[in-house]
């Protein structure tokens, strides 16, 4: 055999192993998750280090930890204390890559998913883009009022009540003044708690430390709640005790009336009543996010997606939609847009992508509630665990420890245990800073 020849076989044999090994690289499956909220997270780790690409794509760089965004915009934590950065996060888990990227929409034909800067296919595709604010139309309400969904809201949000007593401490305007230092809560659900608790805390033990030309019996705090209890999702004794502790704060409780428009002066009743506020905070639900409303899908409450038993979208079994996105009713009754549910389903729809990469059988998402908690202060809170009702001390011990458990990060969770511990001490909490510009005026 001649040396001409023998190169000639050489390159044949070459092609046709790099024929063989990129059909072997094209058959190693997609999976596309839409966002690194707690349901998208748990579904990235769950698929990580088993043979599939895993490809997550999110418009932030980080996972946020919702949950305690109402202490950022009370001054209690730095907002970079309940965010943790996506590529550092996912630095140890085999096979998953991040993209930064915001999903305009879904080819539920082509399995593709569109962002601004092109298309990416998948073989599978977990939707996990999580909620926004629901103002229920009500466009006067999105205009006037604060809400709690992203990190740049929490700093707005505490910026906006430290000005107004920048300003109230200046003002000589007795009615103006009063304006200032009114502060309303849309919403008895246990983040409006949350708030209000945390907001009068800072008030009271901080800011009156802070402003002395204040008298902070000036400030008015008031939650409103359309229903008849708060945090209903609660036993009837918890939700009585939560008012009976706002109210020795001196947080003003109105339950049964319904908010129906805001301006820059407060709010409306359905009564037709008013309550003046230069400050609205709006946490009176959430429905799923705007990448719902492109999924050609039928709807279920607040928008969210209706999926079958095995969170798939109906007609598309490699879709799953899963978290505050999707609708699944369980015991005749909708599951609730919450982080636990969440974090189960999104462990639940990795785990079923790769039972049936093994041809395994999936066996249909149950939820298990382990329980329901809000924070109203210090050393007080509610917990709702199986048939076990806490109030008080212990409850707010287990809601301590349940939040810098779930927390991701060890950097994160030494930062706010130190946070809370100091406030504990001193009564005083350190992130008291306006970021908003503009707010000290402008030479011209």
């Amino acid at each position: 055999m001649n040396w001409g020849r023998l190169q000639h076989r050489n390159r044949i044999f070459s092609r046709l192993w790099e024929l063989e090994f990129n059909s072997g690289a094209r058959t190693i499956k997609r999976v596309i998750v839409i966002g690194i909220g707690f349901a998208g997270l748990r579904a990235a780790k769950a698929l990580s280090d088993h043979g599939l690409e895993v490809l997550v794509v999110d418009r932030e760089n980080f996972h946020l930890f919702q949950p305690l965004l109402y202490q950022v915009a009370t001054a209690g934590l730095e907002q970079e204390s309940i965010a943790y950065p996506v590529r550092a996060l996912i630095r140890g888990w085999k096979d998953v890559s991040f993209m930064l990227r915001e999903v305009c929409s879904i080819d539920l034909k082509g399995r593709l998913i569109k962002t601004p800067s092109g298309s990416e296919p998948y073989d599978y595709l977990v939707v996990a883009a999580g909620s926004v604010t629901n103002f229920f139309g009500e466009e006067s309400i999105r205009e006037h009022a604060y809400d709690l969904k992203r990190l740049d809201h929490a700093t707005d949000l505490r910026s906006q009540i430290l000005a107004c007593f920048e300003k109230g401490g200046r003002e000589s305007d007795r009615q103006k003044r009063s304006l200032l230092l009114s502060f309303v809560i849309v919403g008895g659900g246990p983040t409006g708690v949350e708030f209000a608790g945390a907001l009068a805390e800072l008030i009271h033990f901080v800011l009156a430390r802070d402003y002395p030309e204040i008298d902070t019996a000036e400030c008015r705090i008031t939650l409103v709640e359309a229903g008849q209890s708060l945090m209903q999702a609660l036993p009837d004794k918890l939700g009585a005790y939560a008012v009976q502790k706002l109210s020795s704060m001196r947080v003003q409780v109105v339950m049964g009336r319904r908010v129906v428009s805001a301006t820059a002066e407060g709010i409306l009743l359905d009564d037709g009543s008013t309550i003046p506020a230069a400050t609205v905070f709006w946490s009176s639900g959430v429905r799923a996010a705007p990448l719902a409303d492109s999924i050609d899908a039928r709807k279920g409450a607040q928008g969210r997606i209706a999926v079958l038993p095995d969170l798939t979208l109906p007609g598309y079994p490699e879709v799953y939609v899963v978290g505050d996105m999707a609708y699944l009713e369980q015991d005749d009754e909708a599951l609730p847009m919450v982080a636990p549910v969440a974090m189960q389903q999104g462990k639940y729809a990795g785990e079923a992508i790769l039972a049936r990469e093994q041809g395994a059988d999936v066996v249909p998402f149950r939820y298990r509630d382990k329980g329901t908690m809000a924070t109203i202060g210090r050393s007080a809170a509610v917990a709702s665990i199986g048939r076990a009702s806490f109030s008080g001390f212990i409850a707010w011990l287990l809601w301590l420890g349940l939040h810098l458990f779930y927390l991701i990060g060890f950097r994160n969770r030494v930062l706010v245990f130190l946070n809370w511990a100091y406030y504990y001490l001193f009564y005083e909490r350190q992130v008291r800073l306006i970021t908003r510009e503009g707010e000290g005026g402008k030479c011209t």
